[in-house]
């Protein structure tokens, strides 16, 4: 009975409403399905390629969680993104979290194919970031198919610590690594510190990556910076990434944010730029709607010629 409750459930929510992200709710089982759609029209700094309709996320989660009694719970998630498809890199979903993990009040153990604790750094706000989103998305790694995961949350700060496996010899078998996420905060003041290590195959050198970021809420704007270093091993070619953001709320439902970045390599000519700004609406009838739109201005050492990047697009969430 329970199995064609849960069927009909899903059923009338993927059918009929787009807004019902718990499908099933009983006996300690939850069943979630939550998606997030976004559709862009964006004509790029290159100026060898004309503007298209980008695909940023199409993504649907489905988690499951079940309350195992005494605090713990056990819990799930499938992760499918579509942009791929949609633009036709390749055929069918792919697979962009796989795991499963045990939560006992304000700490969880996790499996799986997932995002590494070097994720959750950073401040940046960009729509699109034309030069990554911060130091470990650009010159480290940030996810996994591999990887085993601790969180804890206390009062005062939240720790991640992760781990992913070599697995030499496997179909999965990539980077091996280790990252350590600690953040806290006081008052309108926020702090965070990452570590990485990481070897891009078994006989190669160890890459050590860390970061620093600071957010500040002035009460008419929220600031934000993040800097890290990249050590690239023997290439003596080490690397600085920093952010600088602000966001406003030019009213109740449009957020302002205005931003720069910068990567500064110890080689000569290879450092790079890029100031962005971006405003998006969200309908106050349906707050998981939006609208929003950026522009985009990169320049390097090298002295490449870039239009601007310019986008406007759509977004959705359940």
């Amino acid at each position: 009975m329970k199995k064609l409750i849960l069927a009909t459930a899903i059923a009338a929510i993927t059918a009929n409403s787009a807004f019902a992200a718990t499908i099933y709710e009983d006996n300690g089982i939850t069943f979630k399905m939550k998606g997030d759609w976004q559709v862009q029209l964006r004509d790029n700094a290159s100026k060898s390629k004309d503007a298209e309709v980008e695909f940023d996320d199409l993504e649907i989660k489905n988690s499951i969680a079940y309350d195992l009694g005494n605090g713990l719970t056990a819990y799930g998630q499938l992760d499918f993104g579509f942009k791929n498809a949609a633009e036709d890199k390749q055929s069918g979903d792919d697979l962009e979290e796989a795991y499963l993990g045990m939560k006992a009040h304000n700490m969880s153990f996790q499996v799986g194919k997932m995002d590494n604790a070097a994720y959750d750094f950073g401040v940046e706000k960009a729509i699109e970031e034309s030069l990554g989103k911060d130091v470990f998305h650009e010159f480290g790694s940030y996810k996994g198919d591999d990887v085993i995961r601790f969180d804890a949350d206390f009062d005062v700060a939240r720790v991640a610590i992760s781990h992913e496996l070599e697995a030499d010899g496997e179909d999965s078998s990539n980077n091996e690594s280790t990252e350590i996420f600690v953040e806290g905060g006081f008052d309108t003041v926020t702090l965070g510190a990452a570590f990485q290590t990481l070897k891009a195959t078994p006989t190669s050198d160890s890459v050590d990556i860390w970061g620093l970021s600071a957010e500040f809420d002035a009460g008419f704007a929220k600031l934000g910076m993040d800097y890290g270093v990249s050590d690239q091993g023997t290439s003596n070619n080490d690397v600085a990434m920093t952010n600088l953001v602000a966001t406003f709320k030019a009213a109740k439902s449009t957020k302002v944010s205005v931003g720069y970045m910068e990567h500064d390599y110890d080689a000569a000519n290879m450092d790079e730029d890029a100031i962005y700004g971006n405003v998006t609406y969200k309908f106050p009838a349906q707050k998981n709607v939006s609208v929003f739109a950026e522009i985009t201005h990169r320049d390097d050492d090298a002295g490449t010629d870039y239009d601007l990047d310019l986008l406007a697009g759509m977004r959705i969430k359940f």
